[in-house]
């Protein structure tokens, strides 16, 4: 389970679509992956509808906790880009009842089109 009192995952870098692959029988009927994002075991998915965090567990891998975070429930978000020096980027979400989550993004992670994405979904 995402722990939302700490708020912090670790940095994330873009992967393929297939990455994602076994979150495909939890999705719904129209539902699709837009993008994908891996850290070392874990990774999280952006679909049409909902960002669903895989947290790998155990030596094997083989134990996953599937957490889903429907666009609907996020009150706010903020989005900043990679700089100079600064070549990660972040995304925090603020949700309903919930708390804030924070992601880290490697530099070559297109947060500006997760935060589209994110916008499209909320306003």
């Amino acid at each position: 389970m995402i722990d939302f009192d700490n708020g912090s995952v670790i940095k994330l870098k873009q992967a393929s679509l297939d990455s994602a692959d076994e979150i495909l029988p939890l999705l719904i009927d129209g539902e699709k992956v837009v993008s994908c994002y891996k850290g070392i075991r874990d990774f999280v998915a952006f679909t049409t509808h909902r960002i669903i965090s895989v947290n790998v567990q155990g030596i094997t891998g083989k134990k996953k906790d599937f957490t889903s975070m429907p666009y609907s429930r996020i009150q706010t978000f903020s989005v900043e880009t990679s700089g100079v020096l600064d070549l990660d980027s972040e995304l925090e979400l603020y949700f309903s009842g919930l708390g804030k989550l924070k992601f880290e993004f490697t530099g070559r992670s297109d947060i500006v089109e997760i935060g589209r994405l994110i916008g499209e979904k909320i306003l």
